[in-house]
């Protein structure tokens, strides 16, 4: 193909996509009196398939999020201005948030994180993510549980399969509810 040439589509099909924040709008978010972000997902925008990236802006005094850990998901927080708390799970030291920093945050409950705006000015941080799916959020402040199928949380919500939230004792055994009268019922 020659300088002077239009790309066919199959060539630019699978070609990168750069975007720019100041193109992208922000989605803002405010529940009760504790939560509240805007939002620009950077990762979709540029087509990305298996790594999210959002640009985050929370006012002071305010939490984006609740207190949550992924069993399937790592994220990552790389902090642009303001300054805050990355509060971490009990027994583990809180981690200051100010411009520069990065914090990995690998699956698993020993990675429990909720980040605050605590300083005066909008805290404005990259979150990084991989999207895989199936994952199981856990919000132990709520002992309830968040099921994401079909796409990762963060990820296109027209493609979940499934996706609720359940108390984390709303448990059932095997085989409830399913026609096994007159069957063995050993576990299996």
């Amino acid at each position: 193909m020659g300088p002077d040439s239009t790309p066919s589509t199959d060539e630019t099909q699978n070609a990168p996509i750069a975007v720019c924040e100041q193109n992208i709008d922000w989605r803002e978010t405010e529940r009760g009196t504790q939560f509240s972000f805007r939002r620009k997902q950077l990762g979709a925008a540029a087509g990305g398939r298996d790594i999210g990236c959002s640009l985050y802006e929370v006012p002071p005094g305010k939490r984006p999020w609740p207190t949550h850990y992924h069993e399937g998901n790592e994220e990552a927080v790389y902090v642009l201005a303001g300054s805050g708390t990355l509060h971490t799970r009990e027994g583990a030291s809180n981690l200051a948030l100010e411009p520069g920093a990065y914090v990995a945050l690998p699956a698993g409950a020993d990675y429990v994180r909720q980040v605050e705006n605590d300083g005066d000015e909008p805290l404005r941080y990259l979150a990084i993510s991989t999207m895989n799916h199936p994952d199981v959020t856990v919000y132990p402040d709520s002992d309830k549980v968040g099921v994401f199928c079909g796409a990762a949380p963060g990820g296109d919500k027209s493609e979940r399969t499934f996706h609720d939230y359940f108390p984390r004792d709303a448990t059932v055994g095997y085989w409830d509810g399913e026609p096994t009268e007159g069957e063995p019922t050993g576990e299996e």
